[in-house]
């Protein structure tokens, strides 16, 4: 038998995190991270190897910072946890007791029962898996027709990628726009028109009904009767959180399918944690369980965990999840934080919401220019800013992380009317119409009428 101070099962974004961080906040200890594949894929890169990349070795999540704090890894998969003696068992027949334990056993792919002929031959998901990639890979080097069913952030990207190869691509999804449940209607149809100017085919408001073909994909029926030839389905239709471990464990699951946590991500049972996408999730600003699977709150969610093993601190716990999310589709970027208009109204919010288009360099006729629109969410009675949307270039990424930033520090439309920036002519918009600020004077205005 092996004994370990600290043990984490999964190695992904979740487990990572929570391995250096136990490790760092606890050196004297011993840490073992378990994980299934001996190389990892970096989650949110994973589109990426089907166009610009080319191969899923570029797209590696590195050991270097495990191995420079003494984290031990094990390529193995546990297969039973004995919570009462604090011990593991492993597949390949190892014993290992512990003394605090992190699941951090993340998400799968859904297959939907009820999709019939989703266990053809050439039907694919996207699954954190290198060896399973690298089959879809090879096999997609032969494929000219592929139906991407589902616009989410995976979905879209995966299309855009594969559009580059010069494959015929169509991406359908049963909601009236892509990417709609993250965006408000006007940002996911800036985002759904730019996708079409690029070459790949839209089909919205339809749904996939079955996969047709005999051994092997040959076509797809949609809800609307219509047939399309298909040399290749990828069912990008969500994820579901990997508990299956954790419910033979003991441990409590919620409505939503996720091991429950507290702000501390302790499970409920004593000296055993949970983080990223098998942990549940509470909505920053309705308190209401979440679905929400990001890696950026999954590493969140380890850090507090990693943090917390041995004694809690209310400077570090998890207050719920914003939900940042950011894409690109060729030079144009897109951002979103918090609650969106839409959902805000039906939460029942009171709001006030404020746009600004601008660009994002200054003067204009500076190479690299990009149009910059950003929208503000607010409270109405408070003020607080509760979410955020913003078209761009290649600084979104970075300037969502900031409106997340001032979702999460409670920060007022007014706060940013106030705010000090710096700014510099090919990396920033203007100071006098920045357009963070520029929306925040909108939401003034539309108060003060």
């Amino acid at each position: 038998m092996r004994k370990v101070d600290i043990l984490v099962i999964g190695g992904s974004a979740a487990g990572l995190v929570a391995a250096m961080t136990a490790k760092s906040s606890h050196p004297d200890q011993d840490v073992m991270m378990i994980r299934k594949e001996d190389k990892v894929m970096v989650p949110c890169g994973i589109p990426y190897i089907f166009g610009v990349l080319g191969n899923s070795e570029d797209n590696i999540m590195p050991d270097a910072g495990l191995n420079q704090l003494g984290v031990e890894i094990l390529v193995d998969s546990v297969t039973e946890v004995d919570k009462d003696n604090k011990q593991c068992k492993t597949e390949k027949g190892e014993t290992i007791q512990y003394k605090k334990l992190i699941f951090a056993t993340g998400s799968q792919p859904i297959v939907p029962g009820w999709l019939k002929g989703s266990d053809l031959e050439n039907v694919f998901t996207i699954p954190k898996n290198k060896e399973y990639l690298d089959a879809f890979l090879e096999k997609a080097k032969v494929f000219n027709n592929i139906v991407v069913v589902g616009a989410g952030f995976i979905g879209v990207e995966t299309s855009d990628e594969l559009n580059k190869t010069g494959k015929n691509i169509t991406l359908v999804e049963i909601q009236p726009r892509i990417l709609g449940l993250a965006f408000d209607e006007e940002i996911a149809f800036d985002a759904e028109e730019k996708l079409k100017s690029r070459g790949v085919n839209v089909v919205t408001g339809v749904g996939l009904k079955e996969v047709q073909g005999e051994g092997k994909v040959k076509s797809v029926e949609l809800s609307d009767g219509k047939i399309m030839e298909a040399d290749a389905v990828i069912l990008s239709m969500g994820y579901r959180p990997n508990v299956e471990l954790a419910k033979a464990t003991g441990l409590q699951i919620n409505e939503k399918g996720f091991i429950v946590v507290d702000e501390y991500m302790r499970t409920s049972e004593p000296d055993i944690f949970a983080a990223g996408d098998c942990a549940s999730k509470r909505c920053f600003a309705t308190g209401k369980l979440s679905t929400t699977m990001l890696a950026s709150t999954a590493c969140a969610e380890a850090r507090v965990a990693g943090l917390n093993l041995y004694s809690l601190s209310t400077f570090r716990s998890f207050k719920g999840t914003i939900g940042i999310y950011s894409t690109s589709i060729g030079d144009s970027s897109y951002g979103v934080a918090g609650l969106t208009e839409e959902n805000a109204s039906k939460e029942g919010f009171h709001i006030v919401t404020g746009s600004f288009a601008g660009i994002d360099r200054h003067p204009g006729k500076l190479p690299g220019m990009h149009k910059q629109i950003v929208k503000l969410i607010v409270s109405k009675d408070s003020g607080r800013i509760i979410g955020g949307e913003v078209i761009g270039g290649s600084s979104v990424g970075e300037l969502i992380n900031v409106i997340g930033f001032a979702i999460q520090g409670g920060m007022t439309f007014m706060d940013l009317l106030v705010s000090q920036i710096g700014t510099q002519p090919v990396l920033t918009a203007s100071p006098a119409a920045y357009p963070l600020i520029k929306a925040a004077e909108v939401v003034l205005k539309k108060m003060n009428n």
